[in-house]
Order: C-alpha cells, then sequence, then structure tokens
C-alpha cells in the first residue's frame, strides 16, 4: 500500500499506524479505510472546472522560463490536458510545449 498525502495540507509527509494514517507536518488523523480520493478538480483563474480537451486563453502576460520569450494576454492553447503537479496544464502554444498553471488561464 503506497502512503497517500495529507488531505488537510497536501504534503507527503505522511506517518502509518495499525488503523490510520497521520500527517507528521500538520498532525490531521485519518482511517486507512477510507474511501478513495476523489478526482481532482481544477479551476481557471474565474471558478470554472476544466477538463482534458478544452481551450484556455491566457489572462495575463506570462514570461517563458529559460527565454526572454513572452506569452501575451489572449494567446489561446486548445485541447488542453490536465496533469498532476504544480503546473496542472499540459498544451501546445504555437508549436511549443508549454505547461501553464491554472490560475493564470480562463476558460475560453
Amino acid at each position: 500500500m503506497t502512503k497517500p498525502s495529507c488531505p488537510a495540507c497536501t504534503l507527503e509527509d505522511v506517518l502509518s499506524h495499525s488503523d490510520h494514517w497521520e500527517c507528521a507536518t500538520c498532525g490531521h488523523e485519518w482511517p486507512k479505510a477510507a474511501a478513495p480520493e476523489a478526482a481532482r478538480v481544477v479551476k481557471d483563474a474565474h471558478g470554472n472546472v476544466l477538463a482534458d480537451g478544452d481551450t484556455v486563453a491566457l489572462i495575463k502576460d506570462l514570461k517563458v522560463g529559460g527565454g526572454s520569450q513572452v506569452l501575451k494576454q489572449g494567446t489561446k492553447a486548445k485541447n488542453i490536458r490536465l496533469v498532476d503537479g504544480d503546473h496542472e496544464i499540459d498544451c501546445r502554444i504555437d508549436g511549443s510545449a508549454m505547461a501553464l498553471k491554472a490560475c493564470f488561464v480562463k476558460k475560453a
């Protein structure tokens, strides 16, 4: 059985006890027989739920890491893919693969 992340603080510093899990960081405890985690819900900057295949538009200019390129406000990314991690959206913009945070996009 793999260790889950804490449902309260989402950190992965979890201690395993005989009948429950305990987060070493925040102290939250929950039973091991808990229902499986619900599917992750990703929302855009306006609170709209995003899904795989949606089209999104940037709400502000974003600098691309590792270069001097800037993605302008209003740039659209079609056929997005939701992934786990800090940057929830994988997409292609002008032929380049990008990873975006959902807080910088709106559903188009």
